[in-house]
């Protein structure tokens, strides 16, 4: 044993006695750190409950309710059909937590957490999807011994048929759930990505595994004249290219089916990006992703890559906590840090790896990379 562990080992049989506990509360200097931990380490026993009272304010559209300016608990138990004491309860428990605040004259009004709610589709579509992930948390160990099937599992119609022929043949019907929670979901991450990197540098943008084309959708309206290109499973791009005909954007941006473990990507874009796609899969079936990339861009081409990443500075709970155990529950997939994503684009054949700056690193982080020489890559990556 270190002297380190012998530390550490000395620090924590102090720290747990409850003689040093209580005189830690007590004594002036310490009070206010044995404060902020046990107000931690209560947050983390309640913080199943606290998510639970924002699904209710969003099943019930108080958000919205109160957009319209404050209310009394007696108008607000009328609009939501509660009873008085039961919405007094809520609203008092959804003002604690910030949500909403309660003026002096006993009226409620939005907080300032629950103004950011007004409106925004993109986090209340995660928050009702969150009452599913729950459920399969709520026996973290089986989870983790993977001893039955998950909901999550089933609701991404594809985990755990990584390019399979039943992926490739998804219908429409299977796949609509998620494809418009993964598009009420992308707005958080589109513009992150936007502001990132210029894309008006380049000619022609294949957004890969694109959903049903929300991102190309934002790039779009953003960056006129850029040429676009998505491809996902058949079922998926049929919904894109419905979108892309909608918005009337058809004669600019093209939807292709197919699975990018089994068939090439369209060629022809100089900048193709990978939004929200790696961190679904396992390193051999991301590998596989990133050399199919490298195979449909140019020499001179370029690679985004944005995902949330493990290790993300003032968010590490994110990526090893968060991303760790939800996509445990899907039943495939990793959060990876820069670093393990740069080692995995290095085999795939990329070089000149950076990691760019965005606006809200906790929702997503963008990497930007650029295919080696071929004679290079081959000779540098490995199989």
């Amino acid at each position: 044993m270190t002297w380190t562990d012998r530390f550490f080992a000395w620090r924590d049989r102090v720290v747990a006695s409850p003689t040093f506990q209580r005189w830690a509360a007590a004594f002036p200097l310490t009070r206010p750190i044995a404060r902020r931990q046990a107000s931690q380490l209560f947050d983390l026993v309640a913080g199943f409950v606290y998510s639970q009272v924002l699904l209710a304010c969003v099943r019930l559209r108080v958000f919205e309710i109160l957009a319209e300016g404050p209310q009394s608990v007696t108008t607000l138990a009328h609009r939501l059909d509660l009873s008085e004491n039961s919405a007094q309860r809520l609203l008092a428990a959804a003002s604690s937590l910030g949500l909403l605040a309660q003026r002096s004259d006993g009226r409620f009004a939005l907080g300032q957490l629950g103004a950011v709610m007004v409106g925004n589709r993109a986090v209340a579509a995660m928050v009702e999807h969150h009452a599913s992930v729950y459920m399969d948390l709520a026996d973290p160990v089986a989870l983790l011994r993977r001893d039955s099937p998950t909901r999550l599992s089933d609701y991404w119609a594809y985990a755990g048929d990584e390019g399979s022929e039943r992926a490739r043949s998804l219908r429409a019907e299977q796949v609509a759930d998620y494809s418009a929670l993964m598009s009420a979901s992308q707005p958080l991450v589109a513009d992150q990505i936007i502001d990132a990197y210029p894309l008006g540098r380049h000619r022609c943008l294949l957004d890969v595994g694109g959903g049903e084309g929300t991102f190309l959708s934002h790039v779009a309206r953003r960056v006129p004249g850029l040429q676009l290109k998505l491809f996902d499973l058949p079922a998926v791009a049929e919904r894109g290219r419905l979108r892309f005909e909608a918005q009337g954007i058809a004669h600019r941006a093209s939807a292709h089916g197919g699975s990018f473990f089994d068939d090439p990507l369209p060629v022809g874009a100089d900048i193709v990006s990978l939004v929200r796609v790696i961190y679904d899969h396992d390193d051999e079936h991301a590998l596989k992703i990133l050399r199919a990339v490298r195979a449909a861009l140019p020499d001179g081409g370029t690679l985004i890559l944005a995902e949330p990443m493990a290790g993300t500075p003032g968010a590490e709970a994110m990526g090893d906590a968060y991303f760790g155990f939800y996509l445990l529950a899907m039943g495939k997939g990793e959060a990876r840090t820069p670093a393990q994503l740069s080692a995995l684009l290095s085999l795939a054949g990329f070089g000149s790896v950076r990691v760019l700056p965005t606006h809200l690193p906790l929702q997503t982080r963008v990497i930007v990379a650029r295919p080696l020489a071929v004679n290079t890559a081959s000779h540098e990556a490995q199989p």
